[in-house]
């Protein structure tokens, strides 16, 4: 359950966010949303796919960080083991919205920030203050802020992205397949990526508009990101190891 509340500094002059990672916080997650304004970032660590989403059938794109549900082999105990954080984690229990208001007649739609109370990270004994004592923001708040209005833009650029990909056919299916063992084996499906083949033969109109666009590199961000499978695999085989020496 959620419980959103506009964030202000006279009702949550208190509040701190508990700034740790681990299961219990709900990291434990195969996969996490990711917007092209932090693909320079994710790429380093993750590798990015597409998915569509179940409600709309449009492409959203994410990251693999495990190879079956509930597994984060990024997440060691309350350490999440990367130099970059996804910004959809990295926000904790905060989000984005829009309170209306009225400037010179016009109502124009003002971006607020919004908290979780009922997250477990939210806390009023431990973590990292939200506010400072004489009730302006704190450093971690307004890093916090920055991720939301890079989630924000990132969500429309996404929008824009996949529609031009999509008029280019450039998405394919993805099969991941990975065996371990002959007892252990994995074929994730539901992923796609881009096709590079395609990319490469786009005429030089289309590179022109994918690039004018600044698509072209996140698409190239993505090719390269496909490095990161053979991390999860030998993060996967680092954990197995770990499994058979304490059991």
């Amino acid at each position: 359950m959620t419980n959103y509340a506009l964030l202000n500094n006279v009702e949550h002059h208190d509040l701190k966010v508990i700034t740790q990672y681990g299961a219990k916080y709900g990291d434990n997650i195969a996969t996490a949303l990711t917007f092209p304004t932090e693909y320079a970032d994710v790429q380093r660590e993750y590798p990015i796919f597409f998915q569509k989403d179940p409600q709309s059938g449009e492409f959203r794109s994410v990251v693999l960080l495990g190879f079956e549900k509930d597994e984060n082999l990024f997440l060691d105990n309350d350490t999440w083991r990367a130099n970059y954080i996804p910004g959809i984690v990295a926000r904790g229990p905060f989000l984005i919205g829009f309170q209306e208001k009225e400037i010179g007649g016009n109502i124009v739609k003002d971006p607020v920030i919004h908290i979780d109370l009922d997250s477990p990270r939210v806390s009023r004994t431990e973590g990292t203050p939200v506010f400072l004592p004489r009730g302006g923001n704190s450093p971690y708040i307004e890093q916090v802020a920055a991720v939301l209005n890079g989630i924000r833009d990132g969500l429309e650029i996404s929008k824009l992205m996949f529609e031009a990909f999509t008029s280019m056919d450039l998405i394919e299916p993805m099969n991941v397949e990975i065996k371990f063992t002959a007892d252990l084996q994995y074929d994730l499906r539901g992923l796609y990526g881009i096709n590079q083949a395609k990319l490469n033969s786009l005429d030089g109109e289309s590179l022109l508009k994918l690039n004018k666009a600044g698509f072209l590199h996140g698409a190239f961000l993505i090719l390269s990101s496909m490095n990161n499978v053979q991390r999860l695999v030998n993060l996967k085989q680092q954990r197995l190891l770990g499994q058979m020496q304490t059991s």
